[in-house]
């Protein structure tokens, strides 16, 4: 049993078998890179052997009320998104992805530095903005309550690490940051917010399976509707605040990987119902320039029900039945106005849902990489931005 389901009966296509010679050239590329071992951001999820010193890392910031998460782009991401999940009242985890002051500032002013521990991730060990976050860090906390992540090579953050005798994980060498969310970068942030990073994997691991023995997986599905549509805006439309983040996170994945060489759609993310109040009125009579993708679990029933007669209508119902109303309207009116619609609804978000929708996207991304021709895992062009932002602030 499938742990979502993908209708694309909204994706406007009279006859289903149009789009199908996509598939086989697409389907065995991917999985020939999988068996050749080019695919290493997924096979992560067949392990478990690891966990367990993730565990002992984490446990070493059990006691702490708030954990700082340092870094920035697929470093945070990823965590983030998965920390939308968590229940537990400390530690409470700040995923500091940016460098403005302000936001530092406000934050140092909230925190007991006694009792703050901080996580610097970076692949590189070189990304300016987590160094400069843990300079400040440093000048600020307990230089005994830091742990590091970041490649095994001689890099700026692994000497910090090194030199203060702090905890320092690998971060695998063949894993890029917007595809590490199932390595170290993803599962210790996990694990110190209380989650299981077992389930986690498992439901990802479940998906990997059925794209690499299924004939048509969803996946593949989704990625021939959109290049079928070749539409230049995709938009990510969850109904749910604990998927915002994911939203964030697919927009990094998505952009990076396939926006290059003059190609490439661009990820737009938006949040139902707010984004109905800011956003709707250009979908349905603007350009039909947009593929859209709307994500959530099952609301009807769920929350607190009116118990009042106050406004009538509501009487009875809860948040989660005007929740699934909206959801219902939302998408019977793009499809009304020919925009091609897919929904996918999962029964629950739990660390499971997660790693399976993480799992199909990641897939998803990888085959339209090879619709497009270009290589999903490089990203060339930020190189320079790098370069000049280093010689701005020498001068």
């Amino acid at each position: 049993m499938m742990i979502y389901n993908q209708n694309l009966d909204g994706c406007q296509v009279d006859n289903k078998n149009a789009f199908k010679n996509f598939y086989p050239d697409a389907l065995t590329t991917f999985r020939t890179a999988y068996q050749k071992g080019e695919l290493a951001p997924l096979s992560l999820v067949e392990k478990t052997d690891d966990i367990t010193s993730y565990q002992e890392a984490a446990e070493r910031f059990e006691n702490f009320d708030d954990i700082l998460i340092l870094g920035t782009g697929g470093s945070s991401l990823g965590g983030k998104t998965l920390y939308a999940l968590a229940g537990q009242k400390a530690p409470r985890l700040h995923f500091m992805d940016n460098i403005d002051p302000h936001t530092f500032s406000r934050l140092f002013e909230t925190i007991n530095p006694k009792a703050t521990g901080v996580l610097a991730i970076s692949k590189s060990g070189s990304t300016v903005e987590t160094l400069m976050q843990l300079a400040i860090c440093l000048q600020r906390l307990d230089k005994k309550h830091f742990m590091a992540i970041t490649e095994p090579t001689p890099n700026t953050l692994r000497k910090i690490a090194e030199d203060h005798q702090w905890t320092c994980l690998d971060h695998p060498t063949n894993v890029g940051g917007r595809y590490s969310c199932f390595s170290v970068v993803g599962l210790l942030p996990t694990l110190l917010a209380g989650l299981d990073a077992h389930a986690f994997r498992e439901g990802a691991r479940t998906i990997l399976e059925n794209h690499l023995t299924e004939e048509s997986p969803p996946a593949l599905q989704g990625a021939a509707m959109a290049a079928h549509h070749n539409k230049p805006l995709s938009v990510m439309l969850p109904y749910a605040d604990q998927l915002d983040s994911f939203a964030l996170w697919y927009r990094q994945l998505w952009a990076e990987s396939v926006g290059k060489d003059g190609k490439g759609t661009t990820p737009i993310r938006a949040l139902g119902t707010v984004d109905q109040h800011s956003q709707l009125q250009l979908y349905l009579d603007g350009p039909k320039d947009k593929f859209f993708t709307l994500i959530t679990p099952q609301w009807q029933g769920r929350g607190e029900a009116v118990q009042s007669s106050l406004i009538p209508e509501f009487t009875g119902k809860t948040m989660g039945d005007l929740f699934d109303a909206e959801l219902r309207a939302t998408y019977e009116t793009l499809v009304n106005h020919k925009c091609p619609t897919r929904l996918i609804t999962v029964e629950a978000l739990d660390e499971r849902s997660m790693g399976a929708l993480m799992m199909h996207f990641m897939i998803e991304t990888i085959i339209t990489s090879y619709f497009m021709g270009v290589n999903a895992f490089d990203q060339p062009a930020v190189e320079e931005g790098k370069r000049l932002a280093r010689e701005y602030l020498a001068a």
